[in-house]
């Protein structure tokens, strides 16, 4: 079994008062696999529904969700169903399959006998987001969204010696080259993460074999899966059914993705992808790429300020895989061996910046980067920190970072900014910038900022007489 961070929110999430959880993320990332194993490890008893494979259930969520009442219609359909107060946890598989389940975790939560854990891979898919006839249980459910391993669990399902991780955490804090040793074995690791992702039936092969062939097999094969559920949506009936349209758009526009990412300034253009209809609706397709978890979007901004959200450019943005090692199967045959010797060819600066966009959307950190009107500038991605924006420059070998430079040159057209810039060296400086290597991002945490607001003693607030 592969080691997954999400294990330790899972016991998290049982050990402190809590509500049903809701699993959300992409097909075939091992949702059911982890909490079916986080079920038999920790509760006396586990009743497992699957909503997308057996309707026959769907009719226990049909009443008026007296608990008492649902558990009585589940077990007439599971006679090896048992529901055990306090030692018995229910999975509700890919619940956006059915409505009324999701409309019943309200009730599961204060009956309070049962702990209750979902999944979904459409929750947020056009045609699963109909209006709730029965409502969504507003402050009754939690939800976290799972990804793709990250480079990090990569790291740790090698059995690499945690002292090992830990001098490379510390070399980057304190910005201190790391041992070259150290840090060739690392690059190495790193580049065979590029080809093989984070996708659970992949990792698991790759260790099992060392075989890209076969990796590149199963690589396809969950892309192909994913796709064959390309518009797939409920009817009015909660019957299955497909949007061929919304499908094709979908598809067109996956298959452009390369191409896109290959461009010197890979903004997103409709004109690429090769279907019919407008710009509105082509966008449909991306639209419902990014629903079910497979792309993420970088935006433009007009400019370098805080809040980058209220500098975006809605209409101009980037479109990189949630998972590198999917984009890199997509394209030749011969571009794994060309990373494991260090070239990434003509989709150098595609892969860089798809690795960075990944590793910060896995940390739910929303994407932006910025690229003047005139065509320069061009910075790779911003990011906040402490109410003021920061600069990432990635390049796949050591370039000049020469827009990041200008940037930081021009202090009184761009304002102050702390920069960084990822490339494939070890650990150094520049002036005013950081460099760090590329596999940096999968040491990196998530600073933990102080929110707690300041009591205010009301009792002593006084009127002047």
């Amino acid at each position: 079994m592969l080691q997954r961070e999400i294990w330790n929110e899972l016991i998290a999430w049982k050990e402190r008062k809590h509500h049903p959880l809701i699993i959300k993320g992409l097909r075939q990332i091992g949702k059911t696999f982890i909490v079916k194993h986080f079920g038999e490890i920790y509760y006396e008893n586990v009743v497992y529904l699957d909503l997308r494979a057996n309707k026959t259930v769907h009719k226990a969520f049909d009443g008026n969700f007296d608990v008492n009442q649902m558990i009585l219609s589940i077990t007439s359909t599971d006679s090896s169903a048992r529901f055990i107060p306090g030692k018995t946890l229910l999975i509700l598989d890919e619940i956006q399959d059915c409505t009324n389940a999701r409309s019943s975790l309200k009730y599961w939560d204060m009956d309070g006998r049962f702990d209750v854990i979902c999944t979904g891979s459409f929750l947020g898919v056009k045609g699963f987001r109909n209006p709730y006839v029965r409502g969504i249980p507003v402050g009754y459910e939690e939800q976290i969204t799972m990804y793709p391993l990250t480079f990090k669990e990569f790291l740790d399902n090698t059995g690499m010696d945690e002292k090992v991780f830990e001098y490379v955490s510390k070399s980057l804090s304190a910005k201190t080259m790391i041992d070259p040793t150290v840090h060739d074995s690392i690059r190495n690791l790193y580049l065979q993460y590029l080809i093989v992702g984070g996708m659970p039936d992949v990792v698991l092969k790759f260790f099992e074999t060392h075989d890209l062939n076969q990796v590149r097999e199963i690589q396809k094969r969950i892309l192909q899966s994913i796709r064959d559920d390309f518009g797939r949506y409920k009817d009015k009936n909660g019957n299955d059914a497909v949007n061929e349209v919304l499908k094709l758009r979908a598809e067109a526009c996956l298959n452009s993705l390369p191409s896109q990412l290959a461009k010197e300034y890979k903004k997103f253009q409709f004109c690429l992808v090769d279907v019919k209809g407008h710009s509105p609706e082509k966008a449909d397709g991306l639209q419902y790429l990014e629903d079910v978890g497979l792309v993420v979007r970088a935006f433009n901004t007009r400019e370098l300020v805080y809040p980058l959200n209220a500098a975006k450019i809605s209409t101009e943005f980037k479109v990189f895989y949630i998972d590198t090692g999917l984009l890199i199967s997509q394209l030749g045959e011969d571009v794994p061996a060309k990373i494991l010797a260090g070239d990434l060819g003509p989709y150098k600066g595609a892969i860089a910046e798809n690795m960075v966009a990944a590793s910060f959307a896995k940390e739910d950190m929303d994407l932006y980067y910025f690229h003047a009107s005139s065509g320069s500038p061009e910075l790779d991605f911003l990011y906040e920190e402490n109410g003021s924006v920061g600069i990432i420059e990635c390049k796949a070998s050591n370039n000049r970072a020469t827009s990041m430079k200008f940037v930081l040159a021009n202090e009184k057209r761009f304002g102050k900014h702390s920069a960084v810039k990822i490339a494939d060296s070890n650990v150094g400086g520049g002036e005013n910038f950081d460099t760090y290597p590329l596999y940096s991002l999968g040491f990196m945490q998530k600073k933990q900022t102080k929110n707690i607001v300041d009591v205010i003693d009301v009792k002593n607030i006084t009127v002047p007489e």
